[in-house]
């Protein structure tokens, strides 16, 4: 099955969007200033086309911003509704786009994903630790020679000629 191709620029304009309306009633400031820096990050990510990195910190971000989400909405999620009808439709509004913002973030992540490997990066995230690799393949073994190098000429000096005289 084939995975249809979702264009940058129209997650950053859902997640932008999104983050907007869930920021009218209840959210801190906190969860906006989180979420449009990692917007941020996708219009470069969106700007440089053929930047890994950029893909990569927006994906990181994204990750980042589904946990910090959770506790905004587990810390300042009233206990009680507004007194005001008009002021509970605007919260409900506000929370149900602030909700589904988190429900497509694991989505947008799978498509960004798609989108780092699309542009070369790793099937695995690598995050700079050394490993201990046992594949050998890459390794030429002693006992064989190239026919390119001459073994017994290894400075490349010609066979005929003196040494030259070493100045210090």
């Amino acid at each position: 099955m084939e995975i249809p191709a979702i264009n940058l620029k129209a997650i950053v304009l859902v997640h932008w969007l999104l983050t907007i309306w869930g920021c009218m009633a209840w959210l801190p400031s906190s969860f906006a200033w989180g979420n449009f820096s990692v917007l941020a990050v996708g219009l470069w990510a969106i700007a440089q086309r053929d930047s890994i990195d950029a893909v990569l910190m927006f994906l990181m971000g994204m990750a980042v911003t589904i946990l910090t989400d959770i506790i905004h909405f587990g810390i300042y999620y009233p206990l009680n509704d507004f007194a005001v009808e008009r002021g509970r439709d605007v919260f409900r509004f506000s929370a149900g786009m602030a909700i589904l913002n988190l429900l497509l973030k694991p989505v947008s992540c799978f498509f960004v994903y798609q989108m780092y490997r699309e542009r070369g990066g790793d099937y695995n995230v690598n995050f700079g630790f050394p490993s201990v690799s046992r594949n050998r393949d890459a390794y030429q073994s002693i006992d064989q020679q190239d026919e390119s190098s001459t073994p017994a000429n290894p400075f490349n000096q010609a066979q005929d000629s003196k040494p030259g005289v070493r100045t210090y």
